[in-house]
């Protein structure tokens, strides 16, 4: 059961690729995994977040699965944390629908990711309008004091702490508001061949994203195939510099050393040595939760268990929390 004792964190990864990527890992994965040993964790895979867009089932189906397995093979313990989907905790639609009606049309529609996705789409659905809501029930359900996002969630962020003290405020003391956590050394891991682009599923050339569960004859070739900068010094400069910036980023959230210090090592070096260590780098590191996420999916019984669990853990304190949010609405 949940330590009371610990404060809590919560947060989650949509299901909308085969293998999660190597911002995905830097960005999220290494933060949840440090966290659950200091906090009460909940992680959960946003299966409702992705289908904000077509989706097929089958593939969200396994994509769901995929994803829950990369977050134990790189490291989450289900004794440590509550890993669950989504999905199956309906107290969050439940909550979600209160919150859209405690949010402005004005405030969904200037949500930047909003504007860019809905820019990009021939269709757009009333759930990419609505997915702040639905983001900060997911959040708030469980009340936790500290939420690690992406940079590109901080605006989603705000409007969850704004919606708890609207909540708050009209209703009495409901939610608890929470934090952000966001590691601004590693908060956007930027695309291989276009490094003024996060690395994204959304870029058009795969040959720009690691992904967690690329072979290492795969992850080599695109590490060494990486878009650098005019001139030979390797320098710590996004502006002028940012491939190279960029790797020297990926190098150092994946060694925990400083930037500093790397670029001291490589001075009078070229890229290439360079892209030689980082790619043995991001094979031994990445190889063996590879290997464990294909173990865990040779099981999908098992992953299903622990998701099953999860979802009751879950489910006890979001049906909580989403009963008391119902008597001070005036819910029967």
């Amino acid at each position: 059961m949940t330590n009371s004792s610990q404060p809590r964190t919560v947060s989650g990864i949509q299901a909308t690729s085969d293998s999660l990527h190597l911002g995905n890992y830097i960005g999220a994965l290494q933060q949840f995994v440090t966290h659950q040993e200091s906090h009460d964790a909940f992680y959960f895979i946003a299966n409702m977040h992705a289908i904000t867009v077509e989706q097929d089932p089958a593939e969200l189906r396994e994509r769901t699965l995929r994803t829950a397995a990369q977050f134990i093979a790189a490291g989450l313990d289900p004794e440590k944390s509550t890993i669950f989907v989504q999905s199956q905790v309906p107290a969050h639609p439940q909550l979600s629908w209160v919150l859209e009606c405690t949010t402005s049309m004005g405030e969904a529609s200037r949500m930047t990711q909003f504007k860019d996705k809905s820019a990009k789409q021939e269709h757009v659905s009333l759930g990419l309008l609505t997915y702040p809501a639905l983001m900060a029930a997911d959040i708030l359900l469980y009340n936790p004091q500290l939420v690690p996002v992406g940079e590109d969630q901080r605006q989603h962020l705000e409007l969850t702490r704004n919606l708890a003290e609207r909540f708050n405020y009209r209703f009495g003391k409901t939610f608890t508001v929470p934090e952000a956590q966001i590691l601004k050394a590693t908060a956007k891991i930027y695309d291989l061949q276009n490094p003024g682009a996060k690395m994204s599923k959304s870029q058009p050339s795969p040959q720009g994203r690691i992904d967690i569960l690329d072979d290492a004859k795969a992850l080599t070739k695109k590490i060494k195939s990486a878009v650098t900068d005019d001139g030979t010094e390797i320098a710590f400069d996004p502006e002028n510099k940012p491939g190279v910036s960029n790797l020297l980023t990926i190098y150092s959230s994946l060694t925990s050393r400083s930037v500093d210090d790397i670029v001291a090592e490589y001075e009078g070096k070229m890229y290439g040595h360079l892209k030689v260590d980082l790619a043995e780098v991001a094979v031994e590191t990445l190889t063996p939760v590879r290997e464990r996420t294909l173990e865990l999916l040779e099981d999908r019984t098992q992953l299903q268990a622990i998701l099953d669990r999860g979802a009751e853990k879950a489910s006890a304190i979001a049906e909580a929390t989403l009963r008391e949010v119902y008597d001070k609405i005036g819910f029967i």
